[in-house]
């Protein structure tokens, strides 16, 4: 029940962003700056802060069978995403391909993860994440170019998320003691990421034009694969496997969350269906509010 009252927080936080577009606070101009500076700032900084503990022998086995598991699941999504979508015809199936392997990981995830599991969790979706962003730049862009560069390869090693997940790991592994004075606002500033990713989100679904898209079955097709079908799937898949039930859990529900907020963001910047996109964003993350809470209570 306290985690789900945490979750509605975060989801009514949404509402904020709403408003504020709405009423014309935050412009979608404005809000790619606060994009920029969650993901180059803030994100990677609340990163950091989750390895300020110590390092023993469990969490340390359970880092790297997170990092093997994460690889793992990401890799089943893909293919169990292509053989569901078999029966959609549409010329941007690609999307809803994209929508359901790339959860909302780290603008939605890392704060409800946090509320979950407090910074051990955060550590592992931190982990989750390095999977993600090295899938994302490689297959993600591929789907909306039809392959694979050596410059989006080159963005993976300086993606700000990863860069402080290795310094975060470098901290933990030769247990540097990082003085108060520079850790804390370390934190300060990190902790902004909870409240402004959901006012970012908030931003991106006020500006979306549903109208033309609500008769399209594909979107509650695909959006159904995305909060249902893969984290059930992949509940009962990671059962098989040995490991510490956290990191399975935090794992199933990184998959749970709802589509990337990056998929419209790369649908403008590669001139495809923005529209399509936004709205499959707009309905995942409508639809997570029932779904979530189900697959919650299905991996505790």
């Amino acid at each position: 029940m306290i985690a789900l009252k945490g979750i509605i927080s975060l989801f009514l936080v949404i509402t904020v962003g709403v408003y504020a577009s709405k009423k014309r606070i935050i412009s979608s101009e404005m809000n790619k700056n606060l994009t920029d500076l969650l993901m180059n700032i803030t994100m990677p900084l609340l990163i950091i802060s989750s390895f300020n503990m110590k390092l023993n022998d469990e969490l340390r086995s359970n880092i790297i069978k997170c990092f093997f598991y994460s690889f793992i699941t990401l890799f089943i999504a893909v293919i169990l995403s292509w053989l569901l979508l078999k029966p959609v015809k549409k010329d941007n199936k690609y999307l809803i391909q994209f929508s359901n392997v790339f959860s909302n990981c780290g603008f939605m995830g890392f704060p409800v993860i946090e509320g979950l599991y407090g910074k051990e969790g955060l550590i592992y979706a931190s982990i989750f994440n390095v999977g993600f962003t090295i899938l994302v730049w490689t297959y993600g862009i591929g789907l909306f170019t039809g392959g694979i560069n050596k410059e989006n390869i080159k963005k993976v090693a300086k993606n700000p998320s990863i860069v402080a997940v290795l310094i975060g790991i470098f901290i933990m592994v030769f247990k540097i003691e990082v003085p108060v004075i520079i850790m804390s606002p370390i934190e300060m500033v990190g902790g902004m990421t909870s409240a402004l990713s959901m006012i970012i989100i908030g931003v991106i679904l006020a500006n979306t034009d549903f109208k033309e898209q609500m008769k399209d079955w594909s979107l509650y097709y695909g959006a159904s694969i995305k909060l249902l079908g893969v984290p059930l799937v992949m509940c009962f898949l990671l059962s098989f496997l040995p490991g510490p039930t956290k990191v399975i859990k935090i794992i199933v529900l990184l998959h749970a969350m709802p589509t990337a907020a990056m998929l419209p963001i790369f649908a403008e910047n590669f001139g495809r269906d923005k529209g399509y996109a936004s709205m499959m964003l707009f309905v995942t993350t409508l639809g997570s509010i029932v779904t979530f809470p189900i697959i919650l209570m299905i991996v505790t």
